[in-house]
């Protein structure tokens, strides 16, 4: 089932991110992963980061690892996307495809 962004999401750009509706997300636009466990500990996994980058591990390898190390101990994770590359990305697409749309003949 299809999942609404949460509000601050599409506060930053509700024309379009309001009618958005989620069935996946692209790794490339994941920022980061919130993993919050039945103890209270939060840890915020940033995509971007230089260790990450550096060993090229992938979002499936981190939510794997994560699970069979601790999925008893966990109460929830939390996917947070890089909206303004999103946007950035949407509009320079939309730009180029209406260039070649409307281009005099």
């Amino acid at each position: 089932m299809p999942k609404r962004l949460p509000r601050d999401v599409i506060a930053s750009w509700p024309e379009i991110f309001g009618k958005v509706e989620i069935n996946a997300i692209p790794t490339e636009y994941l920022q980061s992963i919130i993993v919050s466990f039945k103890n209270g500990d939060r840890w915020d996994i940033e995509m971007n980061s230089k260790e990450l980058v550096s060993e090229d591990i992938t979002v499936e390898q981190i939510i794997e690892d994560l699970l069979e190390e601790y999925e008893d101990d966990i109460s929830a994770v939390d996917f947070r996307v890089h909206t303004a590359r999103v946007k950035r990305d949407m509009i320079k697409t939309t730009r180029r495809f209406m260039k070649g749309k409307f281009k005099k003949k």
